[in-house]
Formats: structure tokens, sequence, C-alpha cells
């Protein structure tokens, strides 16, 4: 299961809006087929891994690590290719909570005679298909927010200057962390201030993600957002006051629109991200800026932050890593647990998951 988990995980923000699964086939102590969820969502791992098997999957053993499909879509059923191929015995790390499937692959593989066994390795598969467990679960797609700033918190002088805060390898890491998530998002702020391209550089070709700029009234500039939109899709979620000019001047470079509702001259969030995980995508690596960043977290939003400290001091008047969250009690603040820290280079990679229980 180890392995199929691996191999799951190099699908990762390239199958959207399906599962990165992984799935090892074996008999008599050897490795028959392996897959995963092919870039783009189909194949689906199982078919995969019982092709490369061949007639030697028949009594063999699946190691999946998410329940295998039980309905008909673009592709027939995993759960029948497996019974077709006379597997015997199928081990499932994780249950699938999409209501097509919900136990139905389970009971099916089981009502033909296969042997199967569930719970194998399931942290470790949960904590892998997060984006698509909570897009499942609660429809919107997995968060990410990454914060790279001074040791005061500051992400820029007062100048404005913020090219570069962080070192190259850290920058490398964080084109790393984009290419494992399904869209990266910034505010428009941001994207006004930098003029970012959004974009995987530096690893070699591979699928790119979304870019998402949310941008109430679409007041963008034309830069490298849409000189590379032959590299990567972009995503716009402007507010409904946006002008009808400007969505017609997107749309016509190819940029996909959605009507987000607006709370306090901001684009509501919850409701930007229901839109999103509605689209189909399962993780969000959101790069900020500090606007956008304390709206997400203030909406209780956020599950991860990675943080990237570099040594330098940049003073109060300095821009700060996040925007104005209206707290008033400390017990309002949103509070992470630390799970991960080491230096990258000169600097230092925090992560932090959303906490789950209450401070001591």
């Amino acid at each position: 299961m180890a392995q199929a988990l691996a191999l799951g995980r190099r699908g990762l923000g390239r199958v959207w809006p399906n599962p990165a699964v992984g799935c090892v086939i074996t008999k008599g102590g050897r490795v028959l087929g392996r897959g995963r969820t092919a870039d783009g969502g189909r194949p689906h791992a199982e078919t995969q891994a019982l092709a490369m098997a061949g007639r030697a999957a028949r009594g063999a053993t699946a190691h999946v690590t998410l329940e295998p499909c039980a309905h008909h879509g673009r592709t027939p059923p995993c759960t029948e290719a497996l019974i077709a191929a006379g597997v015997a015995r199928v081990v499932v790390a994780a249950g699938d909570p999409d209501a097509r499937v919900a136990g139905n692959g389970i009971a099916a593989l089981r009502a033909a005679g296969v042997a199967v066994e569930t719970g194998v390795l399931r942290a470790r598969a949960e904590a892998d298909l997060a984006g698509y467990l909570m897009n499942r679960r609660a429809g919107r797609p997995r968060v990410t927010l990454k914060l790279a700033a001074s040791f005061d918190g500051r992400i820029a002088t007062a100048t404005g200057e913020s090219r570069w805060i962080t070192g190259p390898l850290a920058r490398r890491a964080v084109h790393a962390m984009r290419a494992r998530h399904d869209a990266v998002l910034v505010g428009a702020g941001t994207a006004r201030a930098d003029d970012p391209a959004l974009t995987v550089r530096g690893l070699g070709p591979m699928p790119q993600p979304v870019r998402v700029v949310a941008t109430r009234r679409l007041d963008l500039p034309e830069g490298r957002l849409v000189d590379t939109l032959d590299q990567a899709p972009l995503w716009l979620c402007h507010g409904r006051e946006a002008p009808a000019a400007r969505r017609a001047v997107w749309r016509d470079r190819g940029a996909r629109l959605f009507d987000c509702a607006v709370d306090q001259r901001q684009i509501d969030p919850a409701n930007m991200l229901r839109q999103l995980g509605a689209a189909g995508l399962t993780s969000v690596f959101c790069e900020g800026g500090g606007t956008l960043a304390a709206a997400l977290l203030a909406a209780g939003l956020v599950d991860e932050i990675v943080g990237f400290t570099a040594g330098v001091a940049l003073g109060a008047e300095g821009t700060p890593a996040l925007g104005a969250m209206g707290l008033e009690a400390l017990a309002d603040a949103p509070r992470f647990d630390l799970v991960e820290s080491r230096p990258i280079g000169p600097d230092l990679m925090h992560r932090w998951q959303v906490q789950r229980h209450s401070p001591a």
C-alpha cells in the first residue's frame, strides 16, 4: 500500500476533478502491475495497473488508495474491471465519500466474491487525498496559504519593493508546491503590483495549475497573465458590479469568469471557493496578497499555512503579510498546529495545519 500511495502522490495537481489514486497489483510476493490516475483524470489507476498485469491479475491482490468507483461515467466502473480481471482480493486504504461510490464499490466487490480489506494506511491516504475529500464533503477545494515574509512579518518595503525577500531555494520550493495543487490563487492587488505569471517554472515540462485571480471589478493589467494563456488556464472571480465591457474583454482573451457574491466590498471567499469547488478544483494554493489572505483566514477557510521566513527586517512601515481581520480578542484568532519546520537555504520554511482542538 505504501507503494500505491507513492504512485498516487505523483498525480497531485494533475488529475482534478478526479482523485489522485495509486494501485499496485501483487501475487506471490511479486508486483504484477502498477498505475496511478493519469494526467487529466483518466484512465484510472486500477485500469492502468490491470492492463500492466494482464492475465496474471487473476487470483491476485489489488492494493488501492481509494475505494474503487462503482458508477458509470466517461469510463466503466473500476469495480467491474477488477471483477472481470478475476482479482481475488482488494485492499483499500480510504473510503470514497462521493455519493455515487460511498461504500457501493466495496459492496459490489464483495457481492462478486472478491475479498476486501479496508483501512490499511488510511490516515496517510486521507492526508494525500485531503483536497478531493474536502471537495466531496464540504463542496470546496482545500486551501493552502503561502506567506513569504521578513521575520517581522513584512512582505514589502514602504516603497513596495518585494523582489526578493526570500532566496532562490525557497522560491524553487514554492514552484514545486504550485505543481502539487490544482490552482494558484491571488488577489487583484497582487496581480496589479507584481504582474505575476503564476506558472510553474524551472521544474521541466508538466501540466500547469489553473491561475485564479479574485478581482471584484476585473480591473487587471493585461500583462503576463494574458501573455501566458497558451501555457495555463486563467480563471477570474469577479463581483456582480464588474463592467460588462471588462467581462467581454477578458472572455475574448480566453479567461473563464465566475460571478461571485461580494461582502463588504470584497469578493465573498466562501462563495468563491464553492464555485471553484463546483468547477472541479480540489486544492488551491493561495499566494496572497494580504487582503485576500486575511479574508480567507477570517472566514475559517484556510486549511494549511506554509510560511517562508527570511532573515531580514523591514520595519513597521513595510507592508504586512496580512490585512486587517477585525479581531478584538485573542480567543477569536484562527490557530494552527505546527507540523513541519526546516531550513531551505538561508530561509526557514514552517508548515501549519488548522487547529482542530482548543488550545490548552
